[in-house]
């Protein structure tokens, strides 16, 4: 049987050097890899440097992935429950709080409002973890804890947020919840975020090329390695930092945590996330059983056409969403960056597609479009090879 990609190598090479000047593109259909391509430069200027396969990028929220997969391990091993209270495993988080508009990150100086301004309070004491994993949990998608003085105070703003809305009565994207989830994993297992997804994920699924890069370790080893050029896409010219970031989290937040935090803050390659998506579509082997991907994988919680289950985006009606041109039962995730992974399993097949799309700024349309058209071109493909 012959699956032809040619649609999907066109929609790569359209999308090079407008929408984002490097990539990795892998897809695996019934555990075979039948495309991976590295393309474009990691300095576009000069043309000088060619992404390779095994060039690192910045998966942002792609993260969330590895970091719920880690948390579901516990739960697997009766450490914590998914309806637990947060405050049980992170006293601080505990007692009302009221209900605000939270800082637009996308429009410095503006706010978003979810409900209307009100006396009521939420109590934090009610959050469960299911909640934070489905985003309903009434937190603020995002705040800006990197303007706080150190990492400890900016982990405070977190433990002590407001609410935007009452708890499950919205599903609202909230890095701030998978921030929480972060810091509830160090709790539970004595580790650093990062130690205990190399324990619990990377470790066991041989992903060798997927690491944090702690903004103190990465400062160290620059002053000691002055003359080497890390393999590593480079993303925005930060205005917070004043520099483009090469090798260092793109997102404000994650930075501010010392690059280490359960919403951004991995580099991986398009090979080892597609692994992680593997697992997922083999039912959780070797790292989770059956049944808790299929927890992960049911709808929990829905907003409009946005979809929730526990950690991942679920297939939407949307047309214009990442997921659309896959089957009803696909589920997968985004990052800012510029990446994605998706898993169809009507199709048996993964998609795992890493950009620094952000190089060129914060505009996020030509990566919707972008997104859209290789997904379509690689489901239509594999439709076409088995109807022939």
């Amino acid at each position: 049987m012959t699956i032809d990609l040619s649609r999907a190598e066109t929609s790569i090479n359209e999308a090079l050097g407008r929408v984002f000047p490097a990539a990795q593109v892998v897809a695996r259909h019934h555990g075979e890899i039948i495309l991976s391509r590295a393309c474009g430069w990691l300095d576009p200027e000069t043309q000088q440097r060619p992404t390779q396969l095994d060039t690192l990028f910045d998966l942002a929220s792609v993260t969330k992935l590895f970091v719920v997969t880690a948390f579901m391990t516990l739960v697997e091993e009766g450490h914590v429950a998914l309806d637990q209270p947060v405050h049980t495993v992170l006293p601080e988080f505990d007692g009302p709080r009221p209900i605000r508009a939270y800082d637009d990150p996308l429009k410095p100086g503006e706010f978003v409002q979810v409900v209307l301004p009100t006396q009521e309070t939420v109590d934090a004491g009610h959050v469960t973890f299911r909640n934070l994993l489905s985003h309903n949990s009434g937190l603020p998608a995002w705040r800006p804890l990197y303007k706080e003085a150190s990492p400890q105070a900016a982990k405070q703003i977190a433990l002590n947020t407001f609410f935007s809305y009452p708890t499950g009565t919205r599903a609202i994207y909230s890095d701030i919840g998978l921030i929480l989830l972060g810091l509830s994993i160090e709790r539970l297992t004595g580790l650093s975020l990062d130690q205990a997804i190399e324990q619990r994920v990377t470790t066991p699924l041989d992903l060798k090329y997927t690491l944090y890069l702690p903004i103190l370790s990465k400062q160290t080893e620059i002053r000691n390695q002055k003359s080497e050029i890390p393999n590593i896409a480079p993303t925005e010219v930060c205005v917070w930092r004043n520099r483009r970031i090469v090798g260092e989290v793109h997102d404000e937040n994650a930075a501010g945590l010392d690059g280490v935090a359960g919403h951004a803050g991995l580099f991986s390659t398009a090979a080892d996330t597609a692994t992680l998506g593997q697992m997922y579509l083999d039912g959780g082997q070797p790292s989770l059983r059956s049944e808790t991907v299929a927890e992960m994988t049911r709808l929990q919680a829905e907003n409009g056409a946005t979809r929730r289950g526990l950690g991942f985006a679920l297939w939407c009606s949307d047309p214009e969403a990442s997921g659309n041109p896959f089957s009803e039962r696909a589920f997968g995730h985004t990052g800012f960056t510029g990446t994605s992974l998706w898993i169809d399993p009507q199709r048996e097949l993964v998609v795992a597609c890493l950009t620094n799309r952000v190089y060129y700024g914060r505009n996020a349309s030509g990566i919707l479009a972008f997104r859209v058209a290789l997904h379509r071109a690689i489901a239509e493909a594999i439709d076409a090879a088995f109807q022939t």
